[in-house]
């Protein structure tokens, strides 16, 4: 397979010489992608020796197409290696052809090396997006560790942005969730939040690619489906275009109020928290303790997240903001002192005064968090 044009067009420059023109959406993809790999767009090539590996990511669908055909720009430069991993998720008919059919694309874009992983999505209540999600960065997590890549850059836009702060105003959620998707998380990057999906459109006709449509995406069956289908269109048009630019920007100060918030609560956490061996020696246990006084002392936006802070820190879950508020009222002293469940099997109780337990005088009033077996 021939490789695609670069997004160059011929123009005339002084003696008739044709002269490349960048087309300006690839241009302006590149420079995003180079931006978050500390990397240089333009100028002199300058190969490395050993160039890091970077893994795209890539379903065959248009955003990510587009970001493996961005990213193949700097691997040919010599800067970059770029591979490749598509995820077959066996979610529909077909699925194995898709993939196979992508990860020629990808080959023949110069990506090496270029994996298939088929996983199995395991329905654990949560639905089906949310295990297929946890099922994809499971492939994606072993691929890189595999490949000894030291990113793995995924294609979301700022319309996928923009869906997701909208779905987390539906839900109700908190800071972090209107935060929507981090440009950085670990070792995943993602350069095109900033990109338009009509953008990464362009840019495959540019290129001479022709995407994969997954269908799921227009399934109203499915709740993002619906919105990006149905409630974005509808709120553009009765209050004007510039929506999803407007849900991108409130991300992106939100996710500054998040991260600073989230800081805040790990020093306290840290400052508070008392670790406790406790159980018998064939089955160990830990057990956290955060003092009442300690807690008291805490704006609720901290306390909170320190809350959530020690249920994580046992293997649970995040809780959500109704237990949280069940685990605070046992500060209140009002009524029973617990446990209250948290999710991810985590409780938490209050240590009373009439609680027949080993502990000195300073633990009474403590919340305790305990995760069962």
């Amino acid at each position: 397979m021939a490789l695609p044009s670069d997004g160059a067009s011929g123009g005339a420059s002084g003696g008739g010489r044709p002269r490349p023109r960048l087309d300006p959406v690839v241009a302006k993809a590149r420079n995003l992608v180079a931006a978050l790999l500390g990397i240089s767009s333009t100028g002199k090539v300058r190969p490395v020796p050993d160039p890091p590996l970077v893994l795209v990511a890539c379903s065959g669908g248009p955003d990510s197409l587009a970001l493996a055909a961005v990213a193949a720009f700097f691997a040919h430069r010599g800067e970059i290696r770029v591979g490749a991993v598509v995820v077959d998720h066996r979610m529909q008919p077909g699925s194995a052809a898709v993939a196979d059919a992508a990860a020629r694309t990808l080959r023949g874009l110069g990506l090496d090396p270029v994996q298939i992983r088929a996983v199995d999505v395991e329905h654990d209540g949560a639905g089906p997006e949310a295990a297929a999600r946890t099922a994809r960065y499971g492939a994606l997590d072993a691929a890189a560790v595999e490949l000894g890549a030291v990113v793995v850059l995924l294609g979301h836009t700022l319309d996928d942005q923009a869906e997701s702060v909208l779905l987390g105003l539906a839900r109700g959620s908190g800071t972090r969730s209107l935060a929507g998707i981090r440009e950085r998380r670990g070792s995943y990057l993602r350069p095109f939040l900033d990109l338009r999906r009509a953008e990464t459109l362009a840019i495959c006709e540019v290129l001479g690619l022709e995407p994969w449509h997954d269908p799921t995406n227009t399934d109203p069956a499915f709740t993002r489906s619906r919105a990006r289908t149905v409630v974005l269109p509808f709120l553009e048009a009765q209050l004007g275009p510039g929506i999803a630019a407007s849900l991108h920007r409130s991300a992106r100060i939100l996710a500054a109020d998040a991260d600073y918030l989230d800081q805040l609560a790990s020093d306290e956490f840290e400052r508070l928290v008392e670790r406790v061996p406790v159980g018998v020696r064939t089955l160990p246990r830990l057990e956290l303790r955060l003092p009442e006084d300690g807690l008291r002392g805490l704006a609720p936006a901290l306390r909170h997240r320190v809350l959530a802070l020690a249920a994580v820190a046992l293997g649970g879950n995040q809780p959500s903001f109704e237990r949280l508020l069940a685990a605070e009222a046992l500060l209140a002293r009002c009524g029973s002192a617990g446990p209250v469940e948290l999710a991810g099997k985590v409780t938490v109780s209050r240590i009373s005064r009439s609680q027949s337990i080993p502990h000195d005088g300073s633990s009474y009033g403590k919340l305790v968090f305990r995760r069962n077996a």
